[in-house]
């Protein structure tokens, strides 16, 4: 390619500081280094972490910086000792990264890993070894992707080559949101056949974790938000019941109970908010019960009364779905190709680069599921 080993001038969406609009500019992509990788970004998807960096987390140490992190595109170009990837490969970025070498990688019992971005810069959520300039300035790397630019450069151990023929504009979701929540429901909680499930939340996360419970064989699922205008979306996933809290003079664990006989089997909150965190817990049976915190926040304590916990539930975090990324993701793709998960079903809108804050409005206003930002045109 004529580009190889140049810098490249592209467009990119910065946010040069919290609680302000991004801004399109033309940036500098510098070529990849020593086991590094360019990637030439068709498609990326919005998500809410993207919208907590911007308008909640407010961290000024991680600004300026391009967002985005759930993309999908094709290699440019690779750097020296990189022989996994070559021109032309349909990769999936991740903000999870998978070395295989560390203590974590090598354990069954997480999907954690040493070397990813967080490891130094989780409270910035950025990574300062970066590729990208504008106006003569370093561009921060969001959450080590930063997928909201027509070009980036990723480590080798945060990227996964796909199927050839994976569509793009719809796998790129599976960079983040739909492996987190369908993930929480089957590798986390690992939902069981007959059981009862309530999910919290019916953003994407949510909707893919009552994905999960279906695919799982849970035999009822409560979709549980205070929008309803979300349940008919939600039962296309296969949720059964649906409850809005604010329906309800009483504790919405309360009402859970008593349309469960003591509480479901498996919770997950898909929300990230510290209040509906114990609501899930305590919407939970005693004795076996489990709830998982899927929701992305940072910003906020969480507590509950030790007889949840002494009772017998059991309390869990997930990151990612459980899924080790390099490993897991070009299955999921296979599985979607092959239609046992859905990917189409989350997809409301498809904008342009040019409208990514456009896109933000909509999700800060739970106008939308999924916004496509297509960089291909």
């Amino acid at each position: 390619m004529a580009t190889v080993g140049k810098v490249i001038k592209c467009q990119a969406a910065v946010a040069w500081e919290p609680n302000v609009p991004m801004v399109i500019e033309e940036i500098e992509v510098a070529p990849p280094q020593a086991n590094e990788i360019r990637i030439k970004v068709i498609a990326t998807g919005v998500c809410h972490t993207d919208l907590y960096h911007l308008f909640e987390g407010k961290n000024k140490e991680g600004f300026p910086a391009v967002l985005g992190h759930e993309g999908a595109g094709v290699v440019e170009s690779v750097g020296p000792g990189v022989t996994e990837f070559k021109p032309g490969d349909k990769v999936i970025p991740l903000f999870l990264s998978q070395c295989r070498e560390c203590r974590f990688c090598k354990c069954p019992k997480t999907n954690l890993c040493d070397q990813s971005w967080s490891s130094d810069r989780y409270a910035q959520m950025s990574d300062t070894t970066t590729r990208f300039s504008c106006r003569g300035q370093p561009i921060l790397q969001f959450m080590g992707t930063s997928t909201f630019s027509e070009y980036t450069v990723l480590n080798q151990v945060a990227v996964v080559k796909i199927h050839d023929d994976a569509p793009l504009e719809r796998v790129c979701l599976l960079g983040c949101g739909i492996s987190t929540g369908y993930g929480a429901a089957i590798n986390t909680a690992k939902v069981e056949p007959g059981s009862v499930c309530a999910v919290f939340g019916l953003g994407a996360v949510g909707l893919a974790a009552v994905m999960g419970c279906k695919n799982a064989g849970a035999s009822r699922i409560i979709a549980v938000d205070i929008n309803e205008q979300k349940f008919e979306k939600a039962k296309i996933f296969g949720a059964t019941d649906f409850v809005n809290p604010k329906s309800h003079k009483k504790p919405i664990s309360e009402v859970l109970a008593e349309m469960t006989n003591g509480g479901v089997d498996f919770s997950m909150e898909c929300v990230g908010n510290g209040a509906v965190m114990r609501s899930a817990l305590e919407s939970c049976v005693k004795g076996w019960g489990v709830s998982v915190l899927v929701g992305w926040t940072d910003v906020q304590d969480f507590s509950a009364r030790p007889i949840q916990l002494i009772s017998g539930k059991t309390w869990k975090g997930s990151l990612f779905g459980g899924f080790k990324s390099k490993d897991s993701v070009p299955k999921l793709v296979l599985d979607y190709m092959a239609g046992r998960i859905m990917l189409d079903e989350f997809v409301t809108h498809t904008m342009s680069l040019d409208q990514v804050n456009d896109a933000v409005q909509l999700m800060k206003t739970g106008g939308c599921i999924r916004t496509i930002i297509n960089l291909s045109k």
